[in-house]
Order: C-alpha cells, then sequence, then structure tokens
C-alpha cells in the first residue's frame, strides 16, 4: 500500500517545486520531512524515485496555509530538499517559488478574488518577513497566459509583480550585518548583506574570473570552489548564521562588469552549485551592494545613484533580472524602504504524490 498527499507541481520564476497545504503534511517538523524526502526522491542525486528535478533548483517545497496575522492571507513555509543528502532545510525563503504561492492560494480558496488583479499578502515564514504578490485574475480565475517574459524561463505568461515590504535584515538581524561595508577574510574583499537573503559578494577579478565563465566552467574549478567555500563559512559566523556548513546560506556571489548594458554581470554559489541566473531575493541583496557606496561594488565603476526609486538589471547567465528599490538616504545612513520585482508562474500539474507505506506519520 501507499499513501496519497494532495500536491501542486508549480513553476515559480526559475524554480519549480511541490505546493501542499499545510493540514496535508504531518504537523512534527521531522516526520513531515521524511515525507518530503519520500516525495521528491531523495538522497539520491537522481532522485530517480521521486518528483526531484535532481537539481536544487528543482527540488522545492511551498508549504501554505491560511495565515491567522492580521496583515497576512497566507502563511509561505519554504523548504529546501537537498537532492544526494536525507536533508530538508528551512533557513532561508525563497522568492521564485513565492511566484506561485498567491496563484495556488486563490484557486485553494484562500484568498479571494477581488477583480482583474488580486493581492495576496503573503508572511514568509522563514524569517518573518512579508511580500505582496498581484495576481492576474480574470473572470474570477486565475489567469497564467500573458506577455510578461523573464529570463531563464521560455515563452510568456502572465505577470505576478512582487513588493517586498520589510526584507532588510530579515534572517541576520541587520542589512549589512557585519556592521561593515567591506570585511577582509582569507586574503580578500567582500561585501555581506542580507536585504531578504544573505548574500557574500565578491570581485569576479580577484579570483581570476572575467564574469563570462559558464555555471559549468565554475563547478569544474576545484580550487575556486574550496576557496569559495572557506571564505563563506568564516562570513557566515561574520553574518550572524552560526556555523553555515550544512546551510544553504549564505549565497557567494561574484561580481564583474555588466556585458550586455545591466548594471552588473553576476554569477551565483547556491552555495554549492551555481544558479543558471540568480535567486529573486539574491538579486534584491545584490542590488542592494551596488547602490551602497564603500562596497566590493565600487571598483566596478556602476553609475549608479543611491537614493530615491531605482531600477536596476542585475545580469546572470541566462540574461538579467530586474529590480526597483525605493532607497532614502541620510548622511551615512542608507534605508531600504521597499523592494519590488516582476516574476511570473505556471501551474504544471494537480494531483496526488504516493508515499511508501513505510514513512509514517502522513495524516
Amino acid at each position: 500500500m501507499q499513501q496519497a498527499i494532495p500536491v501542486t507541481i508549480m513553476r515559480g520564476g526559475t524554480s519549480k517545486g511541490l505546493y501542499f497545504h499545510k493540514a496535508d503534511l504531518p504537523n512534527d517538523p521531522t516526520e513531515r520531512d521524511k515525507v518530503l524526502l519520500a516525495a521528491m526522491g531523495s538522497p539520491d542525486e537522481r532522485q530517480i524515485d521521486g518528483l526531484g528535478g535532481a537539481h536544487p533548483l528543482t527540488s522545492k517545497v511551498a508549504v501554505l496555509s491560511r495565515s491567522k496575522r492580521s496583515d497576512a492571507d497566507v502563511d509561505y513555509l519554504f523548504l529546501q530538499v537537498v537532492p544526494d543528502k536525507p536533508e530538508v532545510r528551512d533557513n532561508q525563503n525563497c522568492g521564485n517559488i513565492l511566484a506561485g504561492v498567491g496563484p495556488w492560494a486563490i484557486e485553494n480558496g484562500l484568498v479571494s478574488v477581488t477583480g482583474d488583479t488580486t493581492s495576496v499578502r503573503i508572511h514568509m515564514v522563514n524569517t518573518g518577513a512579508n511580500a505582496v504578490a498581484h495576481v492576474c485574475t480574470h473572470d474570477g480565475h486565475v489567469c497564467y497566459a500573458g506577455e510578461a517574459r523573464i529570463d531563464g524561463v521560455p515563452g510568456t505568461a502572465s505577470p505576478i509583480p512582487i513588493d517586498f515590504l520589510d526584507i532588510a535584515g530579515s534572517s541576520c538581524g541587520a542589512l549589512f550585518p557585519t556592521g561593515k561595508l567591506i570585511d577582509r577574510i582569507e586574503g580578500y574583499d567582500v561585501s555581506c548583506v542580507d536585504n531578504g537573503m544573505p548574500v557574500v559578494c565578491l570581485r569576479a577579478s580577484d579570483f581570476g574570473l572575467d564574469g563570462t565563465e559558464t555555471p559549468t566552467d565554475l563547478e569544474a574549478n576545484a580550487d575556486l570552489i574550496a576557496l569559495k567555500e572557506r571564505i563563506r563559512l568564516i562570513a557566515g559566523q561574520k553574518m550572524n548564521l552560526g556555523d553555515v556548513s550544512d546551510k544553504t546560506v549564505p549565497k557567494m556571489t561574484f561580481l564583474s562588469t555588466a556585458q550586455s548594458g545591466g548594471l552588473v554581470s553576476t554569477q551565483t554559489f547556491i552555495p554549492h552549485r551555481v544558479h543558471e541566473a540568480i535567486g529573486v531575493l539574491g538579486a534584491v541583496s545584490v542590488a542592494t551592494v551596488c547602490v551602497a557606496k564603500g562596497t566590493v561594488a565600487d571598483e566596478l565603476g556602476l553609475d549608479v545613484a543611491n537614493t530615491g526609486i531605482l531600477n536596476m538589471d542585475i545580469e546572470h547567465p541566462t540574461g538579467f533580472f530586474s529590480v526597483e528599490m525605493e532607497i532614502e538616504t541620510n548622511d551615512t545612513d542608507m534605508t531600504v524602504k521597499r523592494s519590488a520585482l516582476l516574476r511570473t508562474a505556471r501551474k504544471l500539474m494537480m494531483g496526488e504524490v504516493y508515499i511508501p507505506a513505510s514513512v509514517k506519520g502522513v495524516p
């Protein structure tokens, strides 16, 4: 016998994952994680016996429920299922999977349609921050078809603008959690930032990179990977994240001069594989480093203001990511009042995932 659990598979931004109602999973986190490992097919680098796609970007989970908070409609817990290890991690948000939360919540009766656009207030349980997703809804239904295009995803879809309201320092306690704009680690300058995602920014040229290397090239560079990880472990302590050896944060982003007319070019370890694009909140954190004066981005000669409403194109290996930020600067203090971006999502399948009977705890 196998156990059936309702699930929706959705593409959110440039990621793909399983979306569950919290009530359909065990309440106990340990039992819940056993179910999710079985659903994804972990631990197995191919995830051949589950729904996972053998890559961190396609081994993600959203656990959703109606929120009891006065400032939110939906509670969203993001879980990263590690493909080749029996691990489920909850120490970060995911802005790409977030893009599918609004449509899912509407279609599952957690939020009522309000017109041609339905705004869904989302509480991101992992860090306690809030976001608002604006979902196209026509004739009482979610509309997935549209003309919005995001790099890293073929074709077009309905736009889902997302506003982030209070994400600065949400994981580390401060926008620049080390108290410095530049730290020196292992002989290299780094800028540690947390504007929704803990990220360590490094100048690519300091590591012999010019920004044109592919993710495959970077993953084959054993010396770079070892050095990157030594820096990451030290930076994690400085960023108030503790021992990050088994955590998915901080991400590590190498910055170089823009290749295609954007603000800056990026290559991001997440933290061990290289992202084919860049994470939603990772892009917001990188944009913050580019705006702040006195960071590792200064030597790239970026032409960007540090106050007002700014629109920035963050380049990545498969295109660029547009970030809008509202910045207020007083003397030497910089405050991020609002961050916004555009994502798309698509429902791929709705049905049941079957879990072996040997996995206990299914409601």
